[in-house]
């Protein structure tokens, strides 16, 4: 649902104050992201923990949380988004920067309970259609991925298959069954 009553230019979307939850930028429009709910978070926090425990030593890429990305005149704060090791925005200093004017590598969406599905797959195509490798869009409530990528068939996973993000982060390993049987993921037992 838009929330600006008139139109606004990408460069004045931009100098509006953050807030919580995010708001994105599409076609003119501001819309609100919705506010996370249980299995969503832990599932993005899951996710970031597992790529980054993996390639972050390895200096092969970062996993980040709700970062906004702004490109193709667009600004979206997908739930997770990973950067090639070589592709992070730096400052001059060579400290990661603050704003991500490039597409990730992989965006990912997680669906909640109250988000369109549909709308989340136009938006997971847009990323492929936009300089976005590859992008998952992680469902919890029947622990499915549907996995796009820019040069591809969508694909729906489950159980074991295998999640390859193998062109972004070589060597990871991720089936659907361990991003959500990953411990505390589903219950509170460890």
């Amino acid at each position: 649902m838009a929330i600006a009553a008139t139109r606004l230019a990408l460069e004045e979307f931009l100098r509006l104050p953050e807030a919580k939850p995010a708001l994105e930028f599409a076609d003119g429009e501001i819309c609100q992201k919705v506010s996370p709910k249980g299995r969503h978070s832990r599932t993005q926090a899951k996710l970031t923990e597992m790529v980054n425990r993996f390639a972050e030593p390895r200096h092969l890429a970062i996993a980040f949380p709700e970062l906004r990305a702004t490109f193709a005149g667009h600004s979206y704060v997908p739930d997770v988004v990973i950067y090639r090791w070589e592709r992070i925005p730096k400052t001059a200093a060579g400290t990661i920067a603050d704003d991500f004017l490039i597409p990730p590598d992989i965006a990912v969406e997680i669906v909640s309970p109250e988000q369109s599905v549909n709308a989340l797959v136009r938006r997971c195509l847009w990323y492929v259609a936009n300089g976005v490798a590859i992008a998952l869009l992680v469902d919890p409530s029947d622990a499915s991925v549907l996995v796009l990528h820019s040069d591809g068939v969508p694909r729906i996973l489950g159980g074991s298959e295998r999640i390859d993000l193998s062109d972004v982060v070589p060597g990871f390993e991720l089936t659907v069954q361990d991003l959500f049987d990953a411990p505390g993921l589903l219950t509170t037992e460890p």
